[in-house]
């Protein structure tokens, strides 16, 4: 069993992320131990975990200690695991790469967390940056914050997964048919109070954000550009460097991630585990319910 006192937490940057060191996370581990990395994720938003030989089923069993996990409706997964993901990115495929996003956000109660694990990595490239959510959000001028926080955006599973993506072209026709059926647009708030911290931060996502509700078409592509472009500076970022056996656990509901997409053609592979959180709110508004608009 893991003992708390072996464990160190050293941060990465002075925005957020942390290396955590002195865990074996193929152990078992104590209810202390989960909450002292749930606590250390509250912290600083992503951690980073080097030297971790898991097999996929004590992945999902470490994701499983922190909640109920998601099960994506059209993505390949291990088989026999479908909490699982498989993210195969190689030449011939088509990839999230080179864009910012936020896991799963097309849904009304968005992960709280995503568990990466790097099974293949290329031997140049490939690193993945995370933005604070926070930190972006504080960076804003007050009068803007304060309008943001009137907002609400619709997040639309169809942005990044289109009837010509290869994935849903993998499915097949039904399979696809039914995750559209079963995932309309649903409605965030643009500024999303984190429910254990209590912090503000920004809730778009250039994965899934569609538009904003409540002003015209051509603000909502300015707003939603100037939000995407403002959550991209350097002093809100840390980038890891990935290793095999590397792992990265980031806080879903104040991060974005951006895999750098330098690396073909080479390949990489990698398996996610994300972990159901509960239905964004800010401290001003209730969630919409765009169905029964």
């Amino acid at each position: 069993m893991n003992a708390t006192s072996n464990l160190r937490i050293k941060p990465q940057s002075p925005t957020l992320g942390a290396r955590i060191e002195g865990l074996n996370l193929a152990e078992p581990l104590s209810d202390d131990m989960v909450a002292t990395i749930r606590q250390a994720l509250l912290d600083h938003e992503v951690l980073f975990f080097e030297d971790q030989e898991l097999t996929p089923a004590q992945q999902r069993n470490f994701a499983a200690r922190f909640g109920r996990l998601h099960v994506h409706p059209i993505r390949p997964s291990v088989p026999g695991l479908p909490e699982v993901l498989v993210l195969d990115n190689e030449p011939a495929s088509e990839t999230d790469n080179g864009n910012w996003r936020t896991d799963v956000t097309f849904i009304e109660t968005p992960p709280m967390g995503s568990i990466l694990y790097a099974k293949q990595i290329p031997p140049l490239g490939g690193d993945t940056v995370w933005s604070s959510m926070r930190a972006a959000y504080n960076g804003l001028s007050e009068p803007l914050r304060d309008f943001l926080a009137t907002l609400e955006a619709e997040h639309d599973f169809t942005r990044s997964f289109p009837p010509n993506h290869v994935t849903a072209h993998n499915v097949g026709v039904e399979r696809y048919a039914w995750a559209r059926r079963e995932h309309p647009p649903v409605a965030h708030p643009v500024v999303r109070t984190h429910p254990e911290t209590g912090r503000d931060g920004l809730f778009v996502n250039s994965g899934f954000t569609t538009r904003i509700l409540g002003i015209s078409p051509a603000e909502s592509d300015k707003l939603l550009e100037l939000l995407n472009e403002h959550i991209q500076r350097p002093e809100y970022i840390v980038r890891w460097n990935w290793k095999p056996n590397s792992l990265a656990f980031w806080d879903n509901r104040v991060t974005q991630h951006y895999t750098l997409n330098d690396y073909l053609p080479h390949r990489r592979v990698m398996h996610r585990a994300t972990i159901l959180g509960d239905r964004p709110f800010n401290r001003s508004r209730r969630p919409r319910n765009l169905a029964a608009e």
